[in-house]
């Protein structure tokens, strides 16, 4: 068993982390910037250490801090939790050449799999569905570009093979424009991700997101927790996910997830990951895969009792995976709601004290959140404060006692968007199940009109 984790993240992940680390023995490592010392975990860990300044490329992004303050502290291991350094290949190579343990998939299966391109090829050869595009980079001459769109069929999507976050991506719509698309979507990925390489996809038109939940231990044993259901989004940012998907059935569940345990078995995986799909027309799409803790990981622990932080400890202290497919049973339903520090109508942060906060309960109901009265939440990095999650016997009964949290729920002395969550979770739209990715912005727009 690993006997102290160096935790390189910061908010409710980082204390998710350490709650799995306390019940499993494990003694902790905070790492934080100048700005995070009062976040609550820092004052629960074992030992903190101070990795710089609040800009986070001068502290959560320093390679060399992070494995520093593992060095300092005699830590065995590194959970890099989500965003930040956490599909990092370099990151995951440093970590092991320094003689840590990296809790998450190998630096080679990061980059594998970080690369959207690479990514599809392995998919295919796994038989798993991708979105028809580009069998690899989109071809140099112009000419070239025009016959594939043409092929592939209009309306097409220019993505960055190192994109991600729904960044690094342009739909077009005719011919006309789609050369001019191609050059921006180039430069903007060149400056965003140090990579330049574009392939195109197919885009779809009405899709919903569906992802996979894998665990897999890197000796040949890989399962799949079930199915969840991410198309409320805005900008490509989830807001609210849910397990399971609604409409989707047991057979289709059992198909796809068996495809994606395979795959991460083929490929010698390890840890926690997401196979993310397009869902449309009772067909499921490829489109990526997160090598990493999900945000909204909490609903699959919810319906199927697995915790799944828990599992990435022991998975990375050397221990075969513990359950089995025919262990994983989906038991009613979970949904979250990301609770965003910004205005609930125009989207603006809100960085503040808090001079209130009441966390919801009752049956059902799970907060993760690092909120307390008089915290100030920073205003350098991202908005999520927490995330509601709420579980009942079926989908009808779980958006009910979400609805009665949000009500309960207190967060005084800056914004958030507890309003909107309500206002979803009451839309007849939403109740009905199996919206597509772009119900909640059409939403928006017309509640603005």
């Amino acid at each position: 068993m690993l006997d102290k984790v160096v935790i390189a993240n910061r908010g409710e992940i980082a204390l998710r982390i350490w709650r799995a680390c306390r019940e499993l023995g494990i003694k902790t490592v905070a790492i934080h910037s100048s700005a995070d010392r009062d976040l609550k975990h820092v004052r629960l860990a074992d030992e903190s250490v101070c990795i710089g300044p609040p800009a986070a490329a001068q502290s959560y992004l320093n390679i060399p801090a992070v494995i520093s303050a593992a060095e300092v502290t005699d830590a065995m291991a590194i959970h890099p939790g989500y965003g930040f350094l956490s599909e990092n290949a370099d990151f995951a190579e440093a970590v092991d050449k320094s003689g840590f343990i990296f809790i998450g998939p190998r630096p080679e299966t990061i980059r594998l799999m970080g690369d959207k391109i690479s990514a599809k090829t392995t998919m295919k050869k796994a038989g798993i569905p991708c979105v028809p595009g580009s069998d690899g980079p989109i071809p140099e001459n112009p000419d070239d570009i025009l016959t594939l769109a043409k092929d592939v069929g209009y309306p097409v999507i220019i993505k960055a093979a190192g994109g991600g976050g729904g960044r690094g991506m342009r739909v077009v719509h005719s011919e006309g424009a789609l050369l001019n698309a191609v050059n921006l979507t180039q430069s903007e990925a060149q400056a965003a991700f140090g990579n330049g390489t574009l392939y195109m996809e197919k885009f779809l038109e009405n899709p919903r997101h569906i992802e996979f939940q894998v665990l897999a231990d890197g000796q040949g044993n890989a399962i799949h927790l079930g199915e969840r259901d991410c198309s409320v989004q805005r900008r490509h940012q989830k807001v609210i996910e849910e397990a399971p998907a609604p409409g989707i059935t047991d057979k289709m569940r059992s198909k796809m997830g068996e495809r994606c345990a395979k795959a991460c078995a083929d490929i010698g995986y390890r840890g926690a990951g997401t196979f993310e799909f397009l869902f449309e027309n009772g067909q499921f799409y490829f489109i990526e895969m997160n090598t990493r803790l999900q945000v909204e990981h909490p609903v699959t622990e919810l319906v199927t009792g697995i915790d799944i932080v828990k599992e990435q400890l022991l998975i990375a202290s050397g221990e075969p995976l513990r359950h089995r497919q025919k262990d994983v049973a989906i038991r009613g339903h979970a949904i979250e709601c990301r609770i965003n520090a910004e205005d609930a109508k125009t989207f603006t942060p809100s960085p503040g004290k808090i001079t209130r906060y009441h966390a919801p309960g009752g049956p059902g109901i799970r907060v993760d959140s690092h909120l307390y009265d008089g915290y100030s939440v920073p205003p350098y990095y991202d908005s999520m404060v927490g995330k509601v999650i709420a579980h009942g016997v079926d989908r009808a009964s779980t958006i009910a006692r979400m609805r009665t949290a949000l009500v309960e729920m207190v967060v005084d002395g800056i914004n958030t968007n507890i309003e909107l969550h309500r206002d979803v979770l009451s839309d007849a739209a939403f109740q009905a199940g199996g919206i597509n990715i772009h119900y909640l912005e059409k939403k928006l727009k017309v509640d603005s009109e």
